[in-house]
């Protein structure tokens, strides 16, 4: 999507992202997070101490500055570092390759936190530990771990995947990108699209067949002769992602740079499932963000001589919201203790995917409405995340697929075709 902006030439967004300040009723640093049923209370203490370090981040140095960049299109690639030092890059994996040795609780909390800010940092952080480390710790050679993980983890090097083309989304089954051998190299062509990262990437997980059809992954450096990214800019949605395409002309990589471990599509595949569990989490995030900004206003403002939250119909409103983010808080957690115990199957996370994302939109939407006119200027974070929220239930996996997916589960009937 949007090039990074350079270090020297940052955004200046309004403070707290609020341009109107003199008429908002929102403070982000009043934040209070719904927690309705006393989840904390199921918590491990490190996994809530974690989290409320991640929160206070986000609070401080997230919220003030991401809606200037998503205004401006622009990556604020200056919260790296910290994300690095957050143990945010990879945080369930060995902390021997720079981990974090965390649970599935803790990277859930943590993308949770994360995707309060915005959905786009959310995406840059799973992109990284799931998507690009995942695959390599699982699939790669020692060589490959030693090499890349460290850089990763502490943000030295960034990563981005390539599944998705343009002409291939729900069925990776028919992507065209193919992977030819040459004596000890491949030689690699194919167009990826919407793949997060790539523009700044330093090293692309590529997903390619060869000349048997058989899937293979491949670590490709983007510097290499015949790659190019191409950002995608022309988006309402991710703004303050990059976003980008990679474009593979003949791209000749060693077979030291291919993924040994796996073959076919359970490669990609078990990486989404990793990214879509971090989602889960991480829309929860998003509809957090978007009822307390509704609830605080709600308090705030008056109207017809007392705050709108003594109307009826606000209330509505407010309790539809807690209630579904209750729910989805709840599902996650007992999909995380699920990942814990290594007893989580993809389908369970297709079913909170499809459950969360919706929570969210309709959360936002909801938000939106209890925030009036209002509701749609930067002074207020609901409309960037309602547009964010637009991209995260389409990809990795539409409401619709993970419908069928679930579907199938339920009734041992295929759908899909």
């Amino acid at each position: 999507m949007p090039v990074v902006m350079p270090a020297s030439d940052p955004p200046s967004p309004p403070q707290n992202g609020r341009a109107h300040s003199a008429s908002s009723t929102w403070d982000p640093a009043a934040f209070e997070a719904p927690d309705y049923y006393d989840l904390d209370a199921l918590l491990p203490a490190e996994a809530t101490a974690i989290r409320d370090e991640v929160r206070t981040f986000v609070t401080e140095e997230v919220v003030s500055v991401v809606e200037g960049h998503a205004q401006k299109a622009t990556f604020p690639d200056h919260l790296i570092p910290a994300f690095a030092d957050l143990g945010l890059l990879g945080p369930t994996l060995p902390a021997q390759y720079g981990g974090g040795g965390h649970s599935n609780l803790v990277y859930g909390l943590m993308m949770q936190e994360v995707e309060r800010g915005d959905s786009a940092l959310r995406s840059f952080c799973s992109v990284t530990g799931s998507l690009v480390m995942y695959p390599i710790w699982q699939y790669g050679t020692e060589a490959q771990k030693e090499r890349w993980l460290p850089q990763l983890a502490q943000g030295e090097a960034v990563g981005c995947f390539g599944l998705t083309e343009p002409e291939v989304g729900s069925n990776p089954a028919q992507m065209q990108t193919r992977a030819r051998r040459d004596g000890d190299d491949w030689v690699l062509s194919g167009h990826k699209r919407w793949s997060t990262n790539a523009t700044i990437a330093d090293v692309a997980v590529i997903w390619a067949k060869d000349e048997d059809d058989v899937v293979r992954g491949f670590l490709v450096e983007t510097d290499r002769d015949g790659v190019s990214t191409p950002p995608i800019d022309d988006t309402w949605s991710l703004r303050a992602a990059v976003t980008s395409e990679v474009v593979l002309d003949d791209v000749r990589v060693p077979d030291a740079h291919r993924l040994p471990g796996v073959e076919g599509l359970k490669g990609p595949l078990s990486c989404l499932t990793q990214a879509r569990y971090g989602i889960c989490w991480g829309t929860v995030g998003a509809a957090m963000a978007c009822y307390d900004a509704a609830r605080q206003h709600a308090r705030n403002r008056s109207q017809f001589g007392k705050p709108i939250g003594g109307f009826q119909l606000v209330q509505e409103r407010l309790v539809e919201m807690v209630q579904a983010i209750t729910k989805a808080q709840l599902l996650n957690w007992r999909l995380g203790t699920l990942k814990d115990e290594d007893a989580m199957r993809p389908q369970q996370v297709s079913l909170a995917k499809r459950n969360n994302c919706e929570m969210a939109l309709e959360v936002a939407r909801s938000a939106r409405q209890v925030l009036g006119g209002n509701g749609v200027t930067s002074q207020y974070p609901v409309m960037r995340h309602m547009a964010n929220l637009e991209s995260v239930v389409t990809y990795e996996g539409t409401h619709e697929i993970h419908t069928l997916v679930v579907g199938e589960d339920v009734t041992g009937e295929n759908a899909f075709t």
